[in-house]
């Protein structure tokens, strides 16, 4: 990546500009703007997150908004109410408050005589999310965004549910905000942060527990869910995702649905900003100054007629958890749906076998309560070995349905599609359906997969509980994809009825019996090459920091063969740094297991612990959390414990404990 320090426009920084709430409450603002912009007023660019720019996101901000600023920008990097340097309290996520807030900063700072009056909002995962309600708000001010990694739909395709089933993610992202919220501001800024770091702690939620009482798609998660009305939005959206990343299906939704200019870019990335993320980065800055451009500014820079999808095709490559390069190319799509993409469908049928054509065919599925353990996780996003690696462990649990070795390659793009007709021995049960590439030697690299409660086969507001025995028809939709099956490969649907630790288990270990089964695949013509192209990556300066601890992470699988549970350990240390300005430290590491008995659904038990702390010179705080969530047959069991730390000395304490009854799955 390039370092660009020499922009067409001076900039100048504010650390902590105040953005004052109609109820009063003083929200804080990192704002990078050109040193002209008083004279010679430009548009802004908001991003609003829970993550603390002191200390939180400071790496890519200052990669990102000190570049765009130098374009002609006011860049306005506010802490939400309750985080970081800014007053208030947080209850949950995108409540109408930080919904609110959000218009409300927008109306002050169309407002400020630096601002032409136009603003657009731009951000990654949370601050993806909130771009995407508040233009469904539609602040007059607002006339564009760029939601990266984030969804239209927050019950199923967020960290809390996919398929109606609960994610193990909804514990770990519960950990982190458990961890994140409480945490003070930074005492050179707030004379008060004694009292705002207590009355933090003691109004700080376990949201997981929240989330876990909302098992069905209620009032809960259509709010912020913008799929319940895609008209509301009105601003141009640029959508981006990454294959890497869990958030990918909204992104095609939102350029197809949407009445307002809408276009989309997913490449091959993990959970990161295009412009520094893994694998193969690219000119994302630049892609963003066409944007705003002609949003903002009313350039032609050609975004209006740019192809509606741009996707990274991806070659078929060795399964690993983490890849620095991933072989492939660029495609341009002018509509979406693209009129040229066709279904290819094939059905499985006796002797293991996906072929162009129905034969009938029974096969009996009751996989082990650990199937699922090299799915990788939910949301690749640290710069560990997070993607699945080698499916066959997990494809010898499940039932597996083979097509010849391809006499041509074959491009798969878009969101594939199984049909299953089964049965089942158990009123609650899941299914898992995995799209893999096999490669000539066995190895087996997942391309896509889904998952379904199967309760919610016609309606995850109204789940009805299976009849044993009974046959039913299951649609089941994979993620969306763009990938290359080459020539001499094999492609396998596996089926299984587990998919731990990616979603909890059933109450009981339940027996599927499938009789039918076909996959529609979305087949493109082969791409020649790339169609498109971007620049390469650049960006502004990074932080300046000295490193006081180096970051680092681990993955490890453990089977205890005296007790016969299978555990999965993971560590990120995030290392520490001070910040080589205002000499603020911060550093950060949290644990993970996941442990299971193949044999038992109900032993499946989660836990998570996070330390933050933050200091300078004399001043040292820590703050460690705790939780973890087990279930038995009418109940999911979530603890935690929060303790603070000032100096060495506890100065706060709080337990958890929910009893949360389990009503689908």
């Amino acid at each position: 990546m390039k370092t660009v320090t020499e922009f067409p426009r001076k900039v100048v920084e504010t650390p902590d500009m105040a953005i004052v709430m109609p109820d009063g409450c003083r929200l804080s603002a990192r704002v990078w703007m050109p040193e002209d912009a008083g004279a010679h007023p430009v548009p802004a660019i908001v991003e609003h997150l829970p993550y603390r720019k002191r200390d939180g996101t400071t790496a890519r901000d200052c990669l990102t908004h000190a570049w765009l600023a130098g374009h002609g920008y006011a860049c306005i990097r506010i802490d939400m109410r309750g985080n970081g340097d800014s007053e208030g309290l947080m209850e949950d996520e995108y409540t109408a408050q930080e919904l609110q807030d959000a218009c409300d900063a927008i109306a002050w700072i169309a407002d400020q005589p630096w601002c032409t009056g136009k603003v657009g909002m731009m951000g990654i995962s949370w601050g993806g999310f909130n771009a995407l309600q508040v233009a469904a708000l539609r602040p007059p001010a607002l006339k564009a965004i760029v939601t990266m990694c984030s969804t239209d739909d927050r019950f199923n395709d967020d960290v809390h549910y996919k398929g109606g089933l609960p994610l193990a993610e909804l514990l770990g992202w519960g950990a982190t905000m458990l961890s994140f919220t409480p945490r003070p501001p930074d005492p050179a800024l707030r004379d008060d942060w004694r009292e705002m770091w207590q009355e933090r702690l003691e109004n700080n939620p376990m949201l997981h527990a929240v989330w876990a009482s909302h098992q069905t798609r209620d009032a809960y998660w259509k709010h912020g869910s913008v799929c319940e009305d895609y008209d509301a939005i009105e601003a141009a959206v640029l959508a981006v995702g990454g294959w890497g990343d869990a958030y990918k299906n909204a992104v095609s939704r939102l350029v197809a649905n949407l009445k307002a200019p809408a276009k989309g870019i997913i490449g091959p990335w993990i959970h990161k900003y295009p412009h520094f993320a893994k694998p193969d980065p690219i000119g994302f800055l630049q892609e963003m100054k066409r944007w705003w451009g002609h949003w903002l500014k009313g350039e032609a820079t050609g975004v209006d007629t740019d192809p509606d999808m741009r996707l990274y095709l991806m070659d078929s490559v060795r399964p690993k958890p983490w890849y620095d390069h991933r072989p492939g190319r660029w495609i341009a799509e002018a509509e979406w749906p693209a009129p040229g993409i066709a279904e290819a469908v094939l059905h499985m049928g006796p002797g293991a076998t996906l072929a162009a054509r129905p034969q009938p065919f029974s096969a009996l599925i009751s996989s082990p309560a650990d199937c699922g353990l090299h799915g990788g996780e939910y949301c690749a996003i640290y710069w560990g070995p997070e993607l699945p690696d080698d499916q066959r462990r997990d494809d010898a649990l499940s039932a597996c349905f083979d097509s010849p070795a391809l006499s041509e390659a074959m491009d798969i793009v878009g969101r594939p599609e199984v049909v299953l007709r089964l049965s089942a021995d158990k009123p609650v049960a899941q299914v898992c359906v995995r799209l893999n590439d096999i490669h000539p030697d066995g190895a087996s690299t997942r391309i896509t997969y889904g998952v379904l409660n199967l309760t919610m086969r016609d309606s995850q507001e109204a789940p009805e509980p299976l009849e044993p025995g009974k046959s039913y028809e299951i649609r089941l939709k994979l993620d969306d994809i763009a990938y290359r099956v080459p020539a001499g490969h094999r492609l396998r649907v596996a089926v299984s009825s587990a998919y731990w630790p990616m979603v909890w288990p059933s109450p009981e270990q339940a027996a599927l019996t499938l009789t039918e089964g076909r996959v529609h695949l979305p087949r493109r013509k082969l791409a020649e090459g790339d169609e498109w192209t971007f620049e390469a990556p650049e960006a502004a300066a990074p932080w300046a920091v000295e490193t006081l601890r180096e970051a680092g992470n681990d993955r490890r699988i453990e089977h205890d063969q005296k007790t016969g549970r299978v555990t999965l350990h993971l560590r990120d240390d995030f290392g520490a740094v001070r910040d080589a300005d205002h000499g603020l430290e911060n550093g950060s590491w949290v644990e993970e297991t996941w442990s299971i008995h193949p044999d038992d659904p109900l032993s499946a038990r989660g836990e998570a612990t996070w330390e933050q702390t933050h200091g300078r010179g004399d001043w040292q705080i820590r703050t460690i959390a705790r939780t973890a969530i087990t279930a038995d047959r009418t109940h999911f069991h979530i603890t935690g414990e929060v303790v603070a730390e000032e100096g060495g000395a506890e100065v706060f304490r709080r337990a958890y404990d929910e009893r949360i009854p389990r009503e689908w799955s």
